[in-house]
């Protein structure tokens, strides 16, 4: 059994060309079937992944400037609200009547001062007294715009278009200054914040693409496009942060999720590319055969960037090239071959 499989072996190799010598037809007068395909031209991106996180635009929980009981909600739980409109509005009894008392005060001190004015005019009054009227009025005044600044914090507005979340208190509640009432999230567009390793420092820009994915929705990318970058490198991981922002008009993506993000770094046009099967691996070099007036040549090369079974090749190749992408095992530098149909054709 070992002498007839030594036989076979010596027949087959021992009798083939060796590397170098004037390139014959495959014995017995055939051509070596292979599969083959034209290298491909096209633009070809260099990408990078990271993890992140989805965030609001814009997000602020909505709490009060001055302590009051709760009177009325002008607002659906999870409803769309405008810049401007009323959320929450506070009983406004007591700052009511404080503004109707500074009024009064405003309107006595004014007189006051008209009266000083007169006398002085008159000769009948002094300096002193006009200008101590004065500042009497000017005291009220303030007052009166304080009062109804008071007054009209007791309505609590959205300050951008958003979303409200749910309500952390009822109608009736007494909340204090500061207290939690509801959170208000602008989710279109979104903000995606991820990192990079800071080798990347030099490649990373604003205007730079990037596609997102999500558990929520594992067959759809969203994509973005980055718009700030973080001046502070992070200590601790040696990363950089990056901040996207991507339109989200029909609200699938919500503030909080955990994303997945691909950054196209750059984007070359015209870049020659082969199927990765189509590589012949020679130590660290690495080759293809080119198949020129129905022979194969091995093709040393040199390769860029690989994405989705394709490699770049940036050097070696020419863009009207053809190569072998299977059979490459029984094929030597200068053999006759005749390209056949893929096997999953």
């Amino acid at each position: 059994m070992l002498a007839v499989a030594g036989g076979a072996w010596w027949y087959i190799y021992a009798q083939a060309p060796a590397a170098g010598d004037a390139p014959q037809q495959a014995r017995g007068g055939f051509a070596v079937p292979v599969e083959t395909a034209r290298v491909t031209v096209g633009p070809i991106e260099r990408r990078l992944t990271a993890v992140g996180s989805v965030r609001s635009n814009e997000s602020v929980v909505i709490r009060p400037e001055i302590a009051g009981r709760i009177a009325q909600f002008r607002f659906e739980e999870g409803e769309r609200v405008e810049q401007g409109q009323a959320l929450v509005v506070l009983d406004d009894s007591v700052w009511s009547a404080v503004v109707e008392q500074a009024q009064a005060a405003l309107e006595l001190s004014q007189a006051n001062h008209d009266r000083a004015v007169d006398l002085l005019e008159r000769k009948v009054g002094t300096n002193k007294t006009r200008d101590e009227a004065f500042a009497q009025m000017r005291v009220d005044q303030a007052e009166l715009e304080l009062a109804r600044a008071r007054l009209d914090k007791s309505t609590i507005s959205a300050p951008f278009d958003g979303v409200v979340g749910l309500r952390k208190v009822s109608v009736g509640d007494f909340v204090n200054v500061g207290d939690d009432v509801v959170n208000l999230e602008q989710i279109d567009p979104l903000k995606a914040d991820f990192r990079v390793a800071e080798a990347y420092l030099g490649a990373v820009r604003p205007g730079q693409r990037i596609e997102l994915g999500v558990d929520a929705f594992p067959d759809q990318l969203f994509a973005g496009e980055v718009f700030a970058i973080d001046p502070l490198v992070d200590e601790s991981g040696r990363s950089i942060l990056l901040r996207a922002r991507l339109p989200n008009p029909d609200a699938l993506l919500r503030p909080g999720l955990f994303a997945r993000v691909t950054l196209v770094l750059n984007e070359r046009e015209g870049a020659i590319q082969v199927p990765e099967q189509a590589l012949v691996p020679q130590g660290e070099d690495q080759f293809v055969f080119k198949v020129a007036d129905g022979k194969a040549a091995l093709t040393k090369v040199t390769t860029g960037i690989r994405r989705e079974g394709m490699v770049e090749i940036t050097g070696g190749l020419g863009p009207e090239d053809e190569v072998v992408t299977a059979g490459q095992l029984k094929l030597r530098d200068g053999a006759e071959v005749q390209p056949v149909p893929a096997a999953d054709a």
